[in-house]
């Protein structure tokens, strides 16, 4: 039997068309999976799939809560399906349904993240234990109190700090960048295009900032020529060459001084430096 979840069927076509398909005995279970594991017989593996699809619809309904479309909760639910069958070992001595839960749930969860949010909102996996655990919480209350939130905490090995902000992620909702098209003159100087404007590569800001950089190098270069011939090697040296900076011992050897006395040298040119460039500006 071929059996998928096109667009436009409905879940209880779909559901109706699952209960027509018999559930496998243990001995049918464990003779399929020995075929697929040991011959990777592809005609076992679907009979192991489909047998066990109205379980990943089960599952899925848990999560109707999230305001995502169910028949893409199921697709997702019938790849970790499908992810199980071809790791089931029947000589580990369990139902090949108690082995498939994690990955039915770990699909819908990924999916789930993905989806729920514009912006993801769960990415390490302390996160993710928290988001799902935080909203089956909070199915009865808007907000948690401050004990409330102590014992979610507590309970699942967290910071109060990582419970108080994950709820405030859950209580947020996305904004359309642009804002919706019936927003008047007046709500649209409220949504994020209007201060979130990049204006990095306007040519009119791209052109003054390459004067104000000639213009200060200039500034720079005219306060570096009207110190003495050694205060400005030491300062090229020692600031401006890109290749290789100078060490204090490399120019106390090039000069026969202590590098303390090149250090005093250093920051007496650097003081009349700064002097020179406020006197430029």
């Amino acid at each position: 039997m071929q059996l998928s979840l096109v667009p436009g069927q409905s879940i209880e076509s779909y559901v109706q068309t699952l209960k027509r398909i018999p559930l496998l005995s243990l001995e049918e279970e464990r003779s399929l999976a020995e075929r697929l594991q040991q011959n990777n017989d592809i005609e076992s593996a679907r009979r192991l799939v489909m047998s066990h699809l109205r379980f990943v619809v089960h599952i899925a309904h848990s999560y109707k809560g999230y305001g995502l479309p169910q028949s893409d909760l199921i697709q997702e639910g019938n790849i970790g399906l499908m992810k199980a069958v071809k790791r089931f070992d029947p000589n580990v001595g369990v139902r090949l349904v108690s082995f498939a839960v994690h990955w039915i749930r770990a699909e819908i969860h990924e999916y789930i993240l993905k989806n729920w949010r514009i912006v993801k909102i769960a990415t390490t996996k302390s996160q993710r234990k928290l988001f799902f655990n935080l909203r089956s919480a909070k199915k009865k209350a808007s907000w948690l109190s401050g004990e409330e939130a102590k014992k979610v905490a507590e309970d699942l090995g967290v910071s109060l700090k990582d419970v108080l902000e994950m709820e405030g992620r859950l209580n947020s909702n996305d904004t359309a960048f642009d804002g919706s098209p019936e927003n008047d003159d007046d709500e649209d100087y409220y949504n994020p295009s209007a201060y979130l404007e990049d204006n990095r590569y306007d040519p009119a800001n791209v052109s003054e900032e390459e004067d104000w950089s000639e213009y200060h190098q200039k500034c720079l270069y005219q306060a570096i020529s009207k110190l003495d011939d050694r205060s400005q090697d030491i300062v090229k040296k020692r600031w401006l060459e890109e290749d290789k900076k100078h060490t204090l011992q490399d120019l106390a050897t090039n000069y026969s001084v202590s590098a303390e006395r090149i250090r005093q040298l250093e920051q007496n040119a650097l003081s009349k430096l700064r002097n020179n460039l406020k006197q430029a500006a």
